[in-house]
């Protein structure tokens, strides 16, 4: 292994190390408990719904109004995608399943709605002409639909709520598509002027979204609250506060909560003022009571008629996210911005479109994912083979870099002056092996944000690996390492023996001890960074590993060959020539040699002297 090989490795590893200490480490899916119920499932209780947290609007009502008496009826809609369950006590969510998703567990429907407090998810506060606070969760509204369950098939259903309030109404239309995660709402205040401010009302959505995998720190660091104001998509995110709220003025496009790999989106259709953003962190992480409480707001102008929202409540997924042209998208964490910028491109538009391509004619994600490396590495040989070509000119030029140093030992300068000098002579870039490895750090780090929060090869089984999106556990140590976990994963152990193995087909024989220790060090480094990530993250380096090896392979052998060819040519030349400079010489011999019988005048008088001496 050359130097400059030896220096980008390490350029590669400290951008990991670094890199690593922003990125959440997944936990594998635990066991299951088959003697589990869902209820014992459900996610820990965060505070005690008798106590609202700080940023939960919850109205005691200082007035005397018939709306804040009632009786709850909960009405529950369902279509081919989500069971909803909706209350009277404030026309709100209190429940929203989604049929084609399972907790980490497999025991229990994912739930977008925290169901551990008293109020709903959804609702409008605004502030009376008598300046006091009303959270409509609080009032009990009518329904204009008196069954439990409702059925949505194959045209759009409705289910209204309304209630008298102060000589006004308020009403809430909730319109139901049919396969779709969407549900459009439209909200009227009759007679507004008579029971609320000029200053308008707020439409929030409460509580964030449960937690529905198996690692809390990891999730939650997936967790937060967001909002597209202007161009700019920004969140609240608790990474290392236990509390954080933003507001932002100006007109907005949409707020959202999400966890991991789902998310809960509020997109008006008309005019709004601004939007505030609030995250809460309770619990704790040691005795598995971590929970992230988001709020998400958006205020609105005095109504003047029907204003319209349209509600998204369902997967992370690009392609129903783009349908909306919003850059609902944009909530997913792609890194720093200065790799954010490339690597959110490149998921985008080529990870994802590739992924989403593949699977509609493969049917196994683990498969998809060994195609998906294939394909890179075709897409990288040009860059891969000019790497491996420099390199081998670079080792070529050993000897004289060597006499370079020897010779210029003290002086630096003039060092490198020579080695400018060879390089610019021998045709070769000192920087050639580098570069093209530089230039596939974006992918490298687009995939290593990409397939850890992809939802689609959440619970995607491939061979020992139950969850792609988890760590493939093989077993589980007596004991927990620092750095490493209590566990050892396959592909993580077949991924450092395969650039064991890499390595050593690079390693070029005259390497000094140190690079020959690196290529034992640096697959040990490997072990420990990746033994916790997602399964699929680590069969996609694996893959890359091996084909990487087999490209060395079939490159290397095509330079040899090249040298050997271009060695016989340059023999043969000088054999023809020196044969055609011998058959002449053996001419003007064998001429000589008769001549040598009939000597002339000259030789014979050079004899003579010749004996005279």
């Amino acid at each position: 292994m050359d130097r400059n090989t030896v220096i980008a490795t390490v350029l590669i590893t400290l951008i990991m190390v670094v890199w690593l200490q922003w990125l959440p480490q997944p936990e594998p899916v635990p066991p299951t408990d088959p003697d589990a119920t869902a209820d014992t499932l459900a996610p820990p209780p965060a505070a005690d719904p008798a106590q609202p947290l700080p940023s939960e609007i919850a109205e005691t009502p200082a007035v005397t109004d018939s709306a804040f008496v009632g009786e709850a009826r909960l009405i529950t809609v369902e279509n081919e995608r989500y069971e909803a369950v909706f209350s009277t006590k404030g026309g709100t969510l209190v429940s929203f399943k989604l049929k084609e998703y399972e907790r980490h567990d497999h025991t229990a429907l994912v739930q977008l709605v925290d169901t551990t407090r008293d109020l709903g998810a959804i609702g409008l506060f605004f502030t009376t002409t008598t300046s006091r606070n009303v959270d409509t969760r609080n009032l009990y509204f009518d329904a204009d639909f008196s069954g439990e369950r409702m059925q949505v098939g194959d045209v759009p259903q409705t289910l209204q709520f309304e209630v008298p309030f102060q000589g006004g109404m308020i009403r809430q239309t909730y319109t139901f598509n049919p396969g779709s995660y969407q549900i459009d709402l439209a909200v009227e205040q009759v007679n507004a002027e008579a029971f609320a401010t000029q200053e308008g009302y707020e439409i929030f959505w409460s509580g964030g979204i449960p937690f529905t995998e198996g690692n809390l720190e990891n999730e939650a660091m997936r967790s937060g609250a967001f909002v597209r104001s202007g161009s700019e998509v920004e969140g609240v995110e608790l990474l290392s506060d236990d509390y954080d709220e933003e507001t932002y003025r100006g007109d907005v496009s949409w707020v959202a909560v999400k966890n991991k790999f789902f998310t809960a989106v509020i997109m008006p259709q008309g005019e709004t003022r601004s939007a505030e953003l609030i995250g809460e962190k309770t619990g704790s992480l040691d005795n598995g009571t971590l929970r992230e409480h988001y709020t998400a707001r958006i205020e609105v102008p005095a109504p003047t008629g029907v204003d319209n929202y349209t509600l998204y409540l369902g997967p992370v997924k690009l392609d129903l996210l783009s349908q909306y042209d919003l850059e609902l998208y944009d909530m997913v964490d792609f890194g720093w911005d200065f790799f954010e910028s490339m690597t959110r491109p490149l998921a985008k538009y080529i990870f994802i479109p590739i992924f989403s391509f593949l699977h509609g004619f493969i049917p196994n994600y683990g498969v998809v994912i060994i195609v998906f490396a294939i394909l890179i590495k075709l897409a990288l040989y040009p860059l891969t083979k000019s790497s491996y070509k420099s390199m081998a000119k670079t080792r070529e030029l050993q000897p004289l870099m060597q006499e370079i140093k020897e010779k210029y030992g003290d002086n630096p300068q003039k060092q490198q002056e020579a080695m400018m000098k060879m390089y610019r002579e021998k045709g070769v870039n000192p920087l050639g092996a580098c570069l093209p490895m530089l230039f596939q750090y974006p992918i490298i780090i687009a995939l290593w944000q990409f397939l850890p929060q992809s939802i689609e090869i959440r619970q995607q089984p491939f061979l020992w690996a139950e969850d792609l999106s988890a760590p493939d556990v093989l077993f589980y140590l007596p004991f927990e390492l620092p750095l490493y976990g209590d566990f050892v994963a396959g592909f993580t152990l077949l991924m450092g023996i395969s650039m064991v193995v890499q390595m050593r087909i690079q390693m070029n024989p005259a390497s000094n001890p140190q690079a020959k220790i690196f290529t034992y060090v640096f697959p040990v480094m490997i072990f420990v960074i990746f033994n916790r990530l997602a399964a699929g993250l680590n069969l996609y380096y694996l893959m890359f590993n091996v084909l990487t090896a087999i490209q060395q392979q079939f490159i290397n052998k095509g330079i040899e060959a090249e040298k050997d060819d271009n060695g016989k040519g340059s023999k043969g030349g000088k054999s023809g020539k020196a044969a055609k400079t011998k058959g002449g010489t053996n001419g003007r011999a064998t001429v000589k040699g008769k001549a040598k019988n009939r000597p002339t005048a000259r030789n014979g008088e050079a004899r003579r002297k010749s004996r005279k001496r």
